[in-house]
């Protein structure tokens, strides 16, 4: 009896499908120029699975509303587009970062470097990622020209 008990729990386990592992690495948000009520997030996300997932949603009791977005090049001028969701490919990553995908918050409460900042991040195959992300200051970029 046990043998069979111990059989059908394996064979439960092994046609269950298995979550592909993702995890946010680097992350952070933006700290607030004084007066601005919206920043962003940004992030490596990693996918371990074999199958590619995709970010659809994510959320923050620090804002009042947080999309997914993406800058395009459109006739020499970068504009900034909401985007429905955000694919991670298997075994490989994708970069949340500034000038390419990351995530807009919008109405931000004050933030701090000494506080950070909760993010909730909904993946297509029913898994979320609970993060506490810091907050830094944006850095000038080396180089430069104008």
């Amino acid at each position: 009896m046990f043998k069979r008990a111990f059989y059908s729990i394996l064979t439960l386990c092994l046609a269950a499908p298995a979550l592909a592992k993702v995890e946010a690495v680097d992350g952070y948000v933006r700290l607030l120029p004084p007066g601005s009520p919206n920043t962003a997030a940004f992030m490596v996300l990693k996918n371990d699975g074999d199958k590619p997932v995709t970010l659809t949603a994510v959320s923050s009791p620090e804002a009042a509303r947080a999309e997914l977005h993406t800058h395009l090049h459109e006739n020499g001028v970068m504009k900034m587009r909401q985007v429905d969701g955000i694919q991670i490919p298997a075994k490989g990553e994708v970069a949340l970062k500034p000038g390419s995908f990351h995530i807009m918050l919008f109405e931000v409460r004050d933030l701090s470097q000494a506080v950070p900042v909760p993010l909730t991040l909904t993946l297509d195959d029913g898994q979320s990622l609970s993060l506490s992300l810091p907050v830094k200051p944006v850095e000038p970029t080396k180089g430069m020209q104008h």
